[in-house]
């Protein structure tokens, strides 16, 4: 077995069409969270004014209150979704932006069969990619030990395939 070898090419037409899509349909569940997350602290901060009215606090639903906690509740959303983003959806767009696509050569380690869901699968010699699922045919075509040579996005490591 080799040293790690890793070389970059040009996204085809293709991946980048796959990536846009990603990086679209994980902003739209990105904004989506987002919106029940800012509704969840307006229902949370008047559901806390309530638990209080019924403790009998005199001030269970001053302006505030209600204010203070609905803003914690916003800058908790604001700041759990961002880094969402900058952990996901910003490696994708940069993906996008750059347009390549990081090949790295590998090696199969151990090939299995999972019976109970009729699934083949490879794992491999490699840092980014621990296993990768593949077809009947795929895996009787290659061998433990053979070498295969992946292909991700360079920055979200999403896998675009192998041969």
């Amino acid at each position: 077995m080799s040293s790690l070898q890793l070389f970059k090419e040009p996204l085809n037409e293709g991946e980048i069409a796959f990536l846009k899509g990603k990086e679209r349909n994980d902003r739209k569940q990105y904004y989506r969270v987002f919106t029940i997350l800012m509704i969840a602290s307006f229902v949370l901060a008047f559901a806390g004014a309530w638990y209080r009215a019924i403790d009998g606090d005199e001030a269970a639903f001053s302006y505030s209150k209600f204010f203070i906690s609905v803003t914690a509740l916003l800058f908790l959303s604001v700041g759990g979704v961002y880094t969402a983003y900058r952990i996901n959806l910003r490696k994708v767009q940069q993906d996008i932006k750059e347009l390549t696509k990081t090949i790295e050569v590998t090696h199969i380690i151990r090939k299995q069969y999972m019976p109970r869901n009729d699934l083949y699968f490879f794992y491999l010699s490699s840092t980014t990619l621990l296993n990768i699922e593949v077809t009947f045919d795929q895996y009787h075509l290659f061998n433990t030990g053979d070498e295969v040579n992946i292909e991700y996005a360079t920055h979200s490591k999403l896998i675009l395939g192998f041969f």
